[in-house]
């Protein structure tokens, strides 16, 4: 028999004389004669009510149906004369599936800590709110590659295993065949599966770049890694990235398309997960509703990062770290711009060269890089992108003036030695943008099992 979604019988126009939905106790409450089930699927934020009559085939097994338990069960759906729901199942068939030690089971209460349930990951998924947050995670997901498919880009697979270092901060993981404390050096290095250093990749641009160079307009959505000590509730070990670039386009080209993006994906969970960012709303931030509602409508400000820094050197608020032109803007820098000052999104751009990374273009001013940032309010930096730098005389002068290896980007300088073109590109860190939509604060609880600095379980 065909098992039903939980979503699908709440949806029904009408009743049914039978039906079967398979899912996991949340609660069982028994009375003089029959007991009430309910039992969620993970298919939506609401619970169905199965009301089991002891004559249901099955029912004297209810006494191991307790919370957590998987349970699977046939019945007629029929209006609830219950508050709050439009429909019930009438079980004539209950089957215990997997049971569920109720002296053990660690999800008795209807609330608990974050904490808590970063401690029980394998298990947090059958919480509400972590149920609605994995919801809206995939519903973003979807919405990033439909919007990049509406425009025309082609999605690409860029390498995880990277000899290459995109930002050339060093901050990277090796990976190596190497056993524990084998000798360091070229001649070891010569033995090891690539016969050379090997790292896990902090961005998928470098090798997207060449590809927007032949094919147009592409964009990679992966995972990215970042060897950083930083133990804070914004950053982690292992997050996604959504790396669009773009052939033929500059800085505003660059700033229009994050723009859009941020504002396609935030309308398309209001729209398509309303009951589960309410969840949110009601629970977590109450000006939720109100911040995404701005941001999906009203169009971006936009300011220079001399502008920017000026804006920061005349504030009131004391700030940790005194704001200063050749300096990067911190986040509580980036907070205060989008949080109190222009209380909506903001982009910075045209940074000072010498805080940006080699391969963003540089301008006739000679100071600056056409780069820019995108701030949201409660995080700070959402996107980071700019023009890349097309000519290669340019180009090779920064790599050298940085004191990186030449001969390591050789292919690279090959995409400006052959039919070099302008072009440009960003990147979207993926765990920030469900921050931004559920109001969640700590980068631990938007993804499945956080890799963290001294963290890893699993």
């Amino acid at each position: 028999m065909k098992r039903w979604t939980i979503s699908s019988l709440l949806a029904a126009e009408g009743p049914r004389d039978e039906v079967a939905l398979k899912g996991w106790v949340r609660t069982r409450r028994d009375a003089k004669g029959f007991s009430f089930l309910e039992v969620n699927d993970g298919s939506c934020l609401a619970n169905i009510q199965v009301v089991v009559d002891a004559s249901a085939e099955g029912a004297d097994r209810l006494r191991d149906m307790g919370a957590g338990a998987a349970v699977s069960v046939v019945g007629g759906l029929v209006p609830s004369p219950g508050k709050g729901q439009s429909w019930e199942v009438r079980a004539a068939k209950v089957e215990l599936v997997g049971g569920s030690d109720q002296e053990t089971y660690p999800l008795q209460k209807k609330r608990h800590s974050d904490e808590f349930l970063r401690s029980i990951a394998h298990l947090r998924p059958r919480t509400n709110k972590y149920g609605a947050l994995f919801r809206i995670r995939s519903e973003l997901a979807l919405a990033v590659h439909e919007f990049f498919r509406e425009r025309g880009f082609v999605y690409l697979h860029t390498p995880i295993l990277t000899g290459s270092d995109c930002e050339g901060a060093g901050e990277m993981f090796r990976v190596t065949t190497l056993a524990p404390g084998a000798p360091a050096g070229s001649e070891a290095e010569k033995s090891d599966f690539f016969g050379r250093p090997a790292q896990l990749t902090v961005s998928g641009q470098l090798t997207a770049e060449p590809f927007a160079l032949a094919l147009g307009d592409v964009y990679t959505f992966g995972p990215t890694f970042r060897a950083e000590p930083s133990d804070t509730a914004r950053h982690a070990a292992e997050f996604w990235m959504v790396e669009p670039e773009m052939a033929f386009a500059d800085l505003e080209d660059d700033m229009n398309l994050g723009e859009d993006l941020l504002k396609h994906c935030v309308r398309a969970v209001m729209e398509r997960r309303p009951a589960d960012l309410e969840l949110f709303a009601k629970w977590v931030d109450p000006t939720l509703m109100a911040t995404l509602e701005k941001l999906a409508v009203e169009s971006f400000v936009r300011v220079p990062y001399g502008e920017a820094v000026d804006i920061l050197s005349k504030a009131s608020k004391p700030f940790e770290y005194q704001p200063a032109f050749g300096k990067d803007i911190q986040t509580e820098h980036e907070r205060y711009l989008a949080e109190n000052h222009f209380k909506k999104p903001v982009i910075v751009y045209d940074y000072p060269k010498d805080i940006k990374a080699f391969y963003m273009r540089q301008n006739q001013d000679g100071v600056t890089v056409a780069a820019m940032d995108v701030l949201v309010p409660r995080i700070g930096e959402i996107i980071g992108g700019s023009a890349r730098e097309e000519r290669l005389e340019r180009l090779q002068a920064r790599i050298a003036e940085l004191g990186l290896p030449m001969e390591g980007y050789d292919w690279y300088l090959d995409t400006r030695r052959y039919g070099t073109a302008p072009h440009a590109g960003f990147g979207l860190g993926f765990e920030r943008l469900v921050m931004l939509v559920t109001g969640v604060t700590n980068i631990r609880d938007v993804i499945a099992f956080p890799r963290t600095y001294k963290h890893l379980e699993y």
